[in-house]
């Protein structure tokens, strides 16, 4: 557990996870730094004629120093809102993964619809992911890269047992997640480090069964 609590809630076809902010004083040599980021937009058409819209807003992340306070340690707090809109006669919701990437002396600079992560990654799969877990922090030596989910999200499963969930499922037209202060932490990295948003939804129609992601710009971690 970090030192923000997490909680999560569902507003209409959307959820949003909110961290409670407890700040620890901190020096001016340790003063936070703000980076505003410009989120994204993309747009596809499945094949069905289903337009698929997904939007990240008021995106940004300030860098804090880590509770180890050494070099090989860094922290962030990310805030942004992950949108998702669809058209067409065929349309009946889709479910919402929305997570980061994060590189230690790993470029994660490649743009397009399957985004670009160096090193051995596989992000043509059913879910994002490069032993990705649920939040929090990752430990990462030099060359390495980890994705983390933003959710956590309990229910139970088609037995009645407990299971842990890192999508937010919507039906109709339109769903979203929100966030704010969520931790990144990256342990063990003694080169830079950097990260980048990723909104990644699965939509499954009539006919048609289609994944689009859209990736938030690079950012450093330090």
């Amino acid at each position: 557990m970090s030192i923000r609590d997490i909680a999560a809630r569902i507003a209409g076809a959307g959820l949003a996870t909110t961290a409670a902010l407890g700040l620890l004083s901190t020096g001016a040599a340790n003063a936070d730094t703000f980076i505003p980021l410009p989120g994204g937009e993309l747009t596809q058409t499945l094949s069905d004629g289903t337009v698929v819209t997904v939007r990240l807003v008021g995106e940004s992340a300030t860098l804090s120093g880590s509770m180890g306070a050494t070099p090989l340690h860094r922290n962030a707090w990310v805030s942004a809102s992950a949108q998702v809109t669809l058209s067409g006669p065929n349309a009946e919701g889709g479910k919402i993964y929305p997570g980061y990437v994060v590189g230690c002396q790993v470029a994660i600079n490649g743009g397009g619809v399957s985004g670009g992560v160096s090193g051995k990654t596989d992000w043509e799969g059913k879910k994002p992911e490069i032993g990705g877990t649920a939040g929090g922090n990752l430990s990462l030596g030099p060359g390495q890269a980890g994705a983390m989910y933003l959710l956590d999200l309990e229910e139970a499963d088609d037995y009645g047992k407990e299971s842990h969930q890192v999508r937010n499922k919507f039906k109709g037209t339109s769903g979203s997640v929100t966030w704010a202060d969520s931790t990144i932490g990256v342990n063990g990295c003694a080169g830079y480090a950097q990260a980048r948003a990723f909104v990644r939804v699965k939509v499954s129609t009539a006919t048609v069964n289609s994944v689009v992601t859209l990736w938030g710009q690079p950012f450093s971690l330090g």
